[in-house]
């Protein structure tokens, strides 16, 4: 149990005692308008661009065509969200009933990881199937992604000051006005302390767990970016460590969380947490037996026929683009000024007074008036 006493807090401070660090920080960045950006948006869409930019650098590598790539990223985005907050909302219905606009609040939080993971994945996949894009080569990329857009998110949570566990005496044990209020106020009426009774002090800090979860997450995505093409010997596989590694860590963090969604005494996200892991180990035991028994006879899918003869057609449309592009006249007159200039340079030529006819003319008339009339 903590033996740290911290005194009240203001609304948005952030100690963590034992490290010195006493910080005030407001949940909200700026203003709009009078609408109010919040860091936790800002985060989560950083972690988001950055694990794009960081899939995009790949999407060859791992023989995708990154145009339909790109289709399958951004229907997972919205299937993401959507099931981050239906997750969330299902979860904790009783907050929400009654009043549909706060259900598409987000400013505020309220994103469950696994209920977008689950429907970034079908949407997601849906459309790599209407897109005719290898499904098991495009999980690769995207857990790797995913782990870099965990990393950085997750530090939403530590604006609004939501996430954390129960007391300790940690070195990195945390606390906070918002804390220090949620605790006091709102605690003691969630499913949670009704199922496990679990007591905690707002006087005490707590585990930051959100801290453990993004430094696990950044961790994973170091080792599993650095070592993909060295260790991936079949489709699929750098997706199955991603939900081994990232459910090995949520099943012991969530047991030190107050706030977990719960049914009855079952924290949800633990259980799917262990689920997750041993799917992992028993599916990369199976595959990975299979792909050994037919050796040279299996091929990733970025050494199949099909893939090469697919980059091979993009790299040559770009070629037959850019050379179109460089071959084209350069005019600075439309179509239809070119047309009627080159008319009035045909009216012009059928107009104009031919120079040979006049000088016939005019020595014509000067031989009239020399010759001597005639008498």
């Amino acid at each position: 149990m903590a033996t740290e006493t911290i005194g009240s807090l203001d609304y948005n401070e952030i100690v963590f005692p034992k490290l010195g660090i006493d910080l005030h920080l407001n949940s909200t960045a700026f203003e709009i308008g009078g609408l109010s950006i919040q860091w936790y948006g800002i985060l989560i869409t950083l972690g988001l661009v950055l694990a794009l930019i960081y899939a995009f650098t790949q999407v060859k590598q791992y023989g995708l065509n990154p145009d339909r790539f790109l289709d399958s990223v951004i229907g997972g985005i919205v299937g993401g969200i959507v099931g981050a907050r239906t997750y969330y909302v299902l979860l904790n219905w009783d907050n929400y009933a009654g009043d549909w606009k706060s259900i598409f609040n987000l400013r505020e939080g309220g994103l469950a990881i696994y209920g977008g993971i689950i429907g970034g994945l079908l949407v997601g996949c849906l459309v790599a199937k209407l897109r005719k894009v290898r499904i098991l080569p495009l999980l690769d990329i995207a857990g790797i992604g995913f782990l870099l857009g965990q990393g950085i998110g997750r530090w939403g949570n530590f604006f609004n000051q939501e996430a954390f566990g129960c007391n300790t005496d940690s070195i990195f044990g945390m606390s906070g006005g918002r804390i220090q209020d949620w605790i006091t106020n709102s605690y003691p009426y969630t499913s949670y302390y009704a199922n496990f009774g679990t007591q905690l002090d707002a006087s005490q800090p707590v585990h930051p767990c959100f801290l453990y979860e993004s430094i696990w997450c950044l961790l994973g995505f170091v080792l599993l970016a650095l070592f993909a093409k060295k260790i991936r010997r079949y489709d699929g596989q750098i997706f199955l460590i991603y939900i081994g590694w990232y459910g090995l860590e949520r099943a012991f963090v969530e047991g030190l969380r107050t706030d977990s969604l719960v049914i009855g005494n079952i924290r949800i996200s633990q259980l799917l947490a262990i689920l997750c892991v041993v799917a992992s180990i028993v599916l990369q035991i199976v595959i990975g037996t299979r792909v050994k028994r037919m050796g040279c006879d299996y091929h990733l899918y970025k050494d199949t026929k099909e893939s090469k003869m697919l980059l091979a057609e993009l790299e040559q449309g770009k070629a037959v683009s850019s050379k179109d592009e460089t071959t084209a006249p350069e005019s600075d007159l439309t179509e239809d000024e070119s047309e009627t200039s080159d008319a009035a340079k045909v009216s012009a030529e059928d107009t104009a007074p031919s120079e040979e006819t006049d000088a016939t003319d005019e020595k014509t008339n000067e031989t009239k008036e020399n010759k001597p009339e005639k008498e």
